[in-house]
């Protein structure tokens, strides 16, 4: 299974409505009864942070219990949360200080403090803030207080705030590494600040506003070199970000105007008509860099074209005027925009061939990935290795592209690549995640469940059941799940205790809190603790198969894999039968409400939104609608997965234009990084659960090949 790392976003997990309805409050005490489970065998190891041992049994070796007797069942300071948390919708700061003496001592007594400082965060003082911490340690909503007053002291540079509580910081995510940066760039801490440089400094994708500011101030860094600004500019000048442009010249002693930008913005193909006639200077190699930028956004195909036809004429002058770096990094800009046209216009090998031409030993990631991303699709192993050889030395370790070198090197004449290919395909097959399944076929390994205990759950201790309600931070999560709070609370406290126990290593009572939130039916939660441990596999708390008989009647009525349905109902809702998607899709399987009336029309029933969403009927809803792409794209599931995250046409669009494409090629380079990633998930987990129902079948059997699509 895919072991992710939990996100630096854990704070904010979930999205958290901002406004509670003013309900009456029915929660009264924490319902310990429906936690409680007892294991006839103790069998998780002699030291709670050693790496667990697990053992198997099954779901009737758990008895239910009255309640707790230990842990934190007699507080109750949950019947004071909603009522809190609705004072702080109204900015009651009055009530609030209340609330924060009636709920001193108990397990949710941070909140109302936390809400109260946080109705005017600015104006709330470093000192104020670190008191918090100090109060509430080694909790999500001090993490969270003080990560948000970072970011808000950086917006409005009051730097000495953040640098005063920059150290109190354990988890902070993309947005608050750069407040942290910011902070320390203007206070002559200047080492510290670089140590953002390499998630800001060279990228060309959307980040957080106090990241761009971060990289523009970095510009007068001490320990940026002149060299680290060329770099810089060069992708600025493709992007077009006229201040960064002006800032990064200006440094390197070659000022490019505001007006000299804008002329070319307005109109490029006049600067190309006159750049020959001007002389050579670095000055104009920044501004064709530019100017092939602006009309590659237009048109890529006609910015090639005034690229070939430039060359070729340069090449004719006695004093070139185009020099080495800016024809690399001009056809650079074409490949990054080629690329970006792949849904619209299909993939071409041009691409390839624009990249190669741009070798060099600058590359940033972005650029090194679509390189790559080109030549996977066209089986241009050579390149595969060169773009990978461009990437930084961790991220070449990554599964992912360890997988793609050793499919480079298995097509290598070289007899030592080829041996070198097979020892790469052994190491990934240790893992069971995606290039690990895709791996274990290369070797002639079989994934087995029953070596992660199939279906059997881990028989838990009655001591380590004890630990969970004494770690404050799993107690505070159940007792969320269990009242009228928004679940996203619930999800941000169980994903800070999930970190905090792996960080400590304490394996054993995260398997006991993820056994303990399957039994009560949070199976989301019991994933994601599985899915965020380095060392634990449980296929039965990972991968579990609720509504077992309805998935596999439908799907058998539908025509499809019933371990296909799970694959894409576990990663669409993660099991939550409430699940809502921003863009409205719903239900376990996420039908989305135009094709929930599709569906409902073909099958000749009445349309009804509540049915649509309910769980057997979605469920129904779902395979069919799995079993009506999968008919339309070829009876191939790897474009049927596809589709039905990014819709069939897109699926179709994507699809080789002629011959036939090896599936692991075709999903590497979708052109839609969600939809790539989804695909790669749903197959490893219809992988897994075609183990467990005994219908094994190995992933790249189940991927199959993609046919043409015309």
């Amino acid at each position: 299974m895919t072991k992710l790392r939990v996100a630096h976003s854990i704070k904010d997990d979930e999205s958290i409505s901002q406004k509670h309805a003013s309900k009456r409050i029915t929660v009264g005490t924490l319902r310990m009864s429906a936690l409680s489970v007892v294991t006839a065998v103790s069998a998780l190891g002699v030291s709670q942070v050693a790496c667990a041992e697990l053992t198997w049994g099954d779901e009737d070796s758990y008895q239910q219990e009255s309640n707790y007797q230990q842990g934190y069942q007699q507080d109750n300071s949950i019947d004071s949360f909603m009522s809190a948390a609705i004072a702080a919708d109204r900015g009651d700061v009055s009530a609030l200080y209340n609330y924060e003496q009636m709920m001193s001592g108990g397990l949710f007594a941070m909140y109302p403090a936390y809400w109260r400082m946080n109705l005017d965060l600015n104006s709330q003082s470093s000192a104020a803030v670190s008191q918090f911490v100090r109060q509430y340690p080694d909790t999500v909503m001090a993490e969270k207080l003080v990560a948000d007053f970072a970011e808000s002291k950086a917006g409005s540079n009051d730097y000495a705030s953040v640098r005063q509580v920059a150290n109190l910081i354990t988890n902070a995510d993309a947005s608050e590494r750069c407040a942290i940066a910011l902070g320390f760039n203007n206070g002559g801490d200047t080492m510290r600040a670089m140590a953002a440089k390499s998630d800001v400094w060279l990228t060309t994708k959307k980040q957080p506003a106090l990241c761009d500011q971060l990289a523009m101030e970095m510009n007068n860094n001490a320990l940026i070199s002149d060299q680290d600004r060329a770099a810089r500019l060069k992708r600025m000048l493709r992007k077009g970000k006229t201040g960064d442009i002006m800032a990064l010249s200006s440094r390197l002693g070659t000022p490019i105007t505001y007006s000299a930008l804008s002329e070319i913005q307005l109109n490029p193909s006049s600067f190309f008509s006159r750049f020959g006639r001007e002389p050579a200077s670095q000055t104009n190699q920044y501004l064709y860099m530019y100017a092939i930028g602006r009309m590659a956004d237009k048109s890529y195909r006609e910015a090639a074209l005034q690229l070939d036809f430039d060359i070729k004429q340069d090449n004719q002058r006695s004093v070139r005027l185009l020099n080495d770096e800016t024809r690399r990094y001009a056809y650079r800009t074409l490949g990054v925009q080629r690329m970006n046209h792949n849904t619209d216009d299909g993939f071409n090998a041009e691409a390839v061939d624009w990249f190669h031409n741009s070798l060099d030993n600058d590359f940033n990631f972005e650029e090194a990935e679509d390189y790559a991303m080109a030549a996977i699709r066209f089986s241009r192993w050579d390149d595969v290795v060169e773009a990978i050889s461009k990437m930084d030395g961790e991220t070449q370790r990554e599964a992912q592209w360890q997988y793609w070198l050793a499919r480079a090197y298995e097509q290598s004449s070289d007899s030592s690549k080829r041996n070198t290919s097979k020892k790469m395909y052994q190491n990934l097959a240790k893992s069971n995640d995606y290039y690990g399944l895709m791996a274990k076929d290369k070797i002639g390994q079989r994934f087995d469940a029953s070596r992660l205990g199939g279906s059997n759950l881990p028989n838990v201790s009655t001591a380590d059941r004890a630990r969970v309600m004494q770690d404050a931070n799993f107690a505070r999560a159940f007792a969320l799940y269990n009242s009228d709070a928004s679940r996203g609370y619930a999800n941000r406290e169980w994903n800070w205790a999930v970190k905090q126990a792996r960080d400590n290593r304490d394996d054993n009572l995260i398997i006991a809190a993820a056994r303990q939130a399957y039994d009560m039916g949070w199976l989301d939660r019991a994933i994601y603790a599985i899915d965020n441990t380095d060392r634990v596999d449980s296929l039965a708390l990972s991968h579990p198969m609720p509504h077992q008989s309805a998935v596999v009647r439908y799907s058998e009525s539908a025509g499809i894999d019933p371990a296909w349905a799970y694959g894409i109902m576990r990663q669409e809702s993660r099991f939550v039968s409430s699940a809502r998607s921003n863009v409205g899709a719903s239900g376990l399987m996420q039908v989305m409400p135009d094709t929930a009336k599709y569906i409902a029309r073909n099958l000749g029933e009445t349309y009804s939104a509540s049915r649509a969403n309910s769980g057997d009927t979605n469920i129904r809803y779902g395979t069919w609608y799995m079993g009506d792409i999968l008919g339309k794209l070829n009876y191939q599931p790897v474009l049927a997965t596809a589709g039905y995250n990014a819709g069939p046409n897109n699926a179709k669009r994507w699809q080789p234009v002629y011959g036939s494409l090896a599936a692991d090629q075709y999903v590497e380079s979708i052109a839609f990084p969600e939809t790539r990633n989804y695909v790669k998930h749903v197959m490893e987990n219809a992988t897994i659960y075609s183990s467990l129902l005994g219908r094994n079948q190995p992933i790249s059997q189940r991927m199959g090949t993609i046919p043409t699509g015309f």
